[in-house]
């Protein structure tokens, strides 16, 4: 399984939790910048794999909206061609902030133990890009 597959997984999924609309899962409201805002640190992470927030804070809506993304997550799957068993690692870290705004990073790990993150920002998510 190439990672970039498993990495245009990841960035979809996260990128349809930070739309805030969520047609995927069909939740038509919900901010996880918002709830990101009021996070120490100011950023919250999801995992997806386990349908999880890393967050005492969170609202029930967005935990409701994370086990529903996890539920969905084989039928993604099989639309990239994906074997669920080759994602080992699916999270996605949201935040906001002065100069990018709203961004988020996707982490993907697959069986073999390749890890792959990067970061988006704006909605839509667009990779972030910086000079060398």
């Amino acid at each position: 399984m190439k990672l970039g597959v498993l990495k245009s997984l990841g960035h979809n999924l996260a990128d349809s939790l930070a739309s805030g609309i969520g047609l995927m899962i069909g939740v038509y409201s919900m901010d996880v910048f918002a709830e990101a805002q009021t996070e120490e640190g100011g950023f919250i992470v999801i995992d997806f794999l386990a349908g999880e927030t890393r967050s005492e804070k969170a609202s029930e809506g967005l935990r409701r909206a994370v086990r529903r993304y996890r539920d969905e997550l084989p039928s993604l799957c099989a639309k990239h061609g994906v074997e669920p068993q080759n994602l080992k690692r699916l999270e996605a870290k949201f935040g906001t902030d002065p100069v990018y705004g709203p961004h988020f990073t996707v982490t993907v790990g697959d069986q073999l133990g390749r890890v792959s993150t990067d970061r988006y920002v704006g909605i839509p998510g667009r990779r972030l890009r910086t000079r060398r």
